[in-house]
Parts: structure tokens; C-alpha cells; sequence
């Protein structure tokens, strides 16, 4: 789906109201709760980044993707990761055109400095030259600097800044008050329209209290069995009304047991486009059997959930 073929099934203002919200998400795709969509709209309304926390695969990551698509928004995404730094975040100087151009330069260093009157004048031009080589032209930004770059504004994703150091999280800290950074070189860069900030956080580690306090704070639990329902009709088009409620209620039992990995929406969903695949119309218990790897990540949960498999279809 284009923007434009979005932007026409949406509301015409999603950011009229919550329910506007709620309407305008659901025809990109995302069935969204009240609470989400609450949340997501003060966020945008009161320019605050939102930090979305939950565990793996309940929609934190689709959100951001998501309303990039409603606002008709270019999204950039920055993958986090142990060891990232400013240099992979923000910019880099681009090393090998600077090693050009000083090359080019080196051939007519002699003619630039042959009438400067002593050592002292031309130490100065010198130092001109030097200059010339720590400008934008030879800046290479990096997600953080693309975002505050876009005049009109872009939804920026930072995904799963749990997995950063400290360091890191503080460093973010002005982007995200002031939507502003600082080069040494350049001075501060301010963004002309500040970017649509999402953080996600799976929870591998706690974060600290002064990123929270500049964020708005969401959790995404797993979903009741009402909206897991409504998620996988949308999001797997033409999948029988009652083979969605039959696996929805096997998933949601699965939830109950004591498991390494209790099934996510993502594994939800996934689910069904198998069942669909094999063309299965019900759940029994041999295509429970075949297909439990695309639900359960882990042998043990596997061999765990196998002998019950009969029982757990019984108590839908």
C-alpha cells in the first residue's frame, strides 16, 4: 500500500482525536488499544519521544512503523547494540574524501603560500585550509544527525536501546530534550522540526531514571484474546472467523503454562499464515503437532507442550 492509498483510507485528520488515532492505525494495519493509541497521541501532540517497553514480538517496533506510514513520514531506524557509539549514531567525517582532497591540495600548497609575507601568515591560511575539511561536505550523519535534519519533520526509531551501554544512554539524553546535538567542529545543530521519537526496550536491562523522565512511558502487555483475535483478522486476510478464535484460544492457554518463551503476537500471527498455508480450517491435534515449532521457539517448550496437546484443544 502507497502513502497516497493510505493517506486515503485513513482518517483526514488522525490526530484529530483518540479514536481518530485508533481508526487511522487500524487502516495501516496496527489494531491498536485505547491505551496505546492514548498514549502515542500525547506523544505527538506534546512533542515528547515515547519509550515502549514489553517483551518481544507484542507490536513495540510495527508502532513506530506504523505511524510513519499514517503520517506519511520518512522513518529512520537505529538498530542498538553493545559498543554503539557516537560515531555509528550521530556522524563521521569521511576520511577518504578529506585524504583526497588533501592530496589535490598538496600539488598547489606552494602557489597558496609563495606571497605570504612571513611564517606567521602563512601558519594562518594554513589553518584556513584545515578548516575547510571538518565542514558538512565531508560529514556523513548518521541516523541521529538524518533525523534532526528532516525539515519537516520523520519518525525516528530507536530500536531496543536496552541493548546499549550507559554510556550511550546518556549520550542521547540532549537529542532527546532538546532535539538539538553538539559538534565539536560545527557547533550545535538544532532540528527545524523535531522527529517523532520511539524508543523500544525488551527490558534486558534497567534504564536510567533520566532517559525515563524525558520520555513518555508505554507498556505493551500480550493482549487479551478480544484483540489478539481482531490482530490476526487483520493482519492474515481471509482466515476463517473460526479457525482465528480456535487458535487465539490455544495460544492464550499456552500463555498459562510455564515456558521458556510463551508465544508472542508476532508468533500469533505467524501461526495462522502457516495454518492457512496448509490449508488447515480447524485446529486438530496432528497440525498442533506439525506446526508447534512456529509458535514455540524452544525444544524444551516443544516437548513440554506435546503430550498436552489434546488436553489444551479440549479446554478452548
Amino acid at each position: 500500500m502507497t502513502i497516497s492509498q493510505t493517506a486515503a483510507n485513513a482518517p483526514a485528520d488522525p490526530m484529530s482525536s483518540v479514536e481518530a488515532l485508533i481508526e487511522g492505525l487500524a487502516s495501516v494495519g496496527y489494531i491498536a488499544s485505547r491505551r496505546i493509541a492514548t498514549a502515542l497521541y500525547m506523544a505527538v501532540k506534546l512533542e515528547k519521544p515515547i519509550l515502549v517497553e514489553g517483551s518481544a514480538g507484542v507490536g513495540k517496533t510495527e508502532l513506530a512503523l506504523s505511524t510513519a506510514k499514517l503520517l506519511g513520514l520518512p522513518l529512520i531506524r537505529m538498530q542498538c547494540y553493545e559498543g554503539l557509539d557516537e560515531s555509528k549514531a550521530l556522524y563521521e567525517w569521511k576520511y577518504g574524501k578529506q585524504l583526497l582532497y588533501t592530496q589535490i591540495l598538496k600539488d598547489r600548497m606552494g602557489e597558496a603560500l609563495a606571497d605570504a609575507a612571513d611564517m606567521d601568515e602563512a601558519m594562518v591560511r594554513l589553518h584556513g585550509m584545515g578548516d575547510l575539511f571538518y565542514s558538512e561536505p565531508f560529514l556523513e550523519p548518521r541516523p541521529l544527525m538524518r533525523a534532526l535534519k528532516e525539515d519537516d519533520g520523520c519518525v525516528l526509531l530507536i530500536d531496543e536501546i536496552d541493548k546499549s551501554d550507559e554510556a550511550f544512554e546518556a549520550f542521547l539524553l540532549e537529542v532527546l530534550s532538546a532535539y538539538q546535538v553538539s559538534v565539536p567542529e560545527l557547533g550545535v545543530l538544532k532540528a527545524k522540526t523535531p522527529p517523532l521519537v520511539f524508543l523500544t526496550s525488551n527490558n534486558v536491562r534497567d534504564l536510567g531514571d533520566a532517559l525515563k523522565r524525558r520520555c513518555l512511558h508505554l507498556h505493551i502487555p500480550l493482549p487479551e484474546a478480544a484483540l489478539e483475535e481482531r490482530i490476526v483478522a487483520s493482519r492474515v486476510p481471509g482466515i476463517e472467523a473460526k479457525l482465528t478464535r480456535e487458535l487465539v484460544a490455544f495460544v492464550q492457554s499456552l500463555r498459562t503454562m510455564d515456558l521458556r518463551k510463551a508465544p508472542s503476537i508476532s508468533e500469533t500471527v505467524d501461526w495462522a499464515r502457516a495454518l492457512v498455508l496448509l490449508h488447515a480450517d480447524s485446529l486438530g491435534a496432528d497440525v498442533v503437532r506439525d506446526t508447534l515449532n512456529v509458535i514455540l521457539k524452544f525444544e524444551q517448550d516443544i516437548a513440554a507442550v506435546e503430550p498436552q496437546v489434546v488436553e489444551l484443544l479440549h479446554k478452548r
